[in-house]
């Protein structure tokens, strides 16, 4: 024996469809969906055009200070000297290093210990960007003709910056070079690197 059950059907009336949602579920609903497409619009400009990244260290004193956050970008062609960028290379340190090149492929880098004199092609090398002459010198020997496919890097604060100088970092080779730093933007303020 079979027993049909009852199904009962009701006939929503033009008014009742058009009715609109509870105003405070509607207003939660639309928050956070604009705030996951936000999201998704800041994780592809992060992960395809620029990322940002923390300054942990002392070594590019004056020019960036310890916990500055600043906005890398991919260097379009080749490195220039007096880019300030960041390193993927494996180190001693086993993390990124930023620093700022020096010399680029081909170039001839010599540094004079005692005047702290950093001499670029035979030609003395105009650094605005440091306080104090390089006076530190670790184990590499210079002059120093930087490898095709790399770039000789220093710190800004010379003698308090672990660098191309020893053969612990050595010469970044290109393919290593996550980008160049463009802006600081945090803390707000002066957001100009470049002086």
């Amino acid at each position: 024996m079979c027993v049909a059950g009852e199904y009962w059907i009701k006939f929503l009336k033009e008014d009742e469809l058009t009715k609109p949602a509870s105003s405070g579920w509607l207003f939660l609903y639309d928050f956070f969906s604009s705030f996951k497409n936000a999201v998704a619009v800041i994780f592809i400009i992060f992960a395809l055009v620029a990322r940002p990244v923390w300054v942990d260290g002392k070594s590019m004193l004056p020019t960036l200070q310890n916990n500055d956050w600043l906005i890398v970008t991919e260097i379009k062609g080749k490195p220039q000297r007096g880019d300030i960028i960041v390193s993927c290379q494996p180190n001693v340190y086993n993390e990124q290093l930023i620093k700022r090149v020096i010399a680029v492929a081909g170039d001839t880098i010599d540094i004079d210990f005692s005047t702290g004199s950093v001499y670029l092609n035979g030609e003395l090398y105009n650094e605005p960007y440091i306080n104090e002459g390089t006076f530190t010198g670790f184990d590499v020997d210079f002059p120093l003709t930087v490898n095709e496919g790399c770039v000789f890097v220093m710190g800004d604060n010379r003698n308090n910056s672990l660098d191309s100088r020893s053969s612990s970092i050595g010469l970044i080779k290109e393919e290593y070079i996550l980008g160049k730093a463009r802006v600081r933007f945090f803390p707000p303020g002066d957001t100009n690197i470049y002086k």
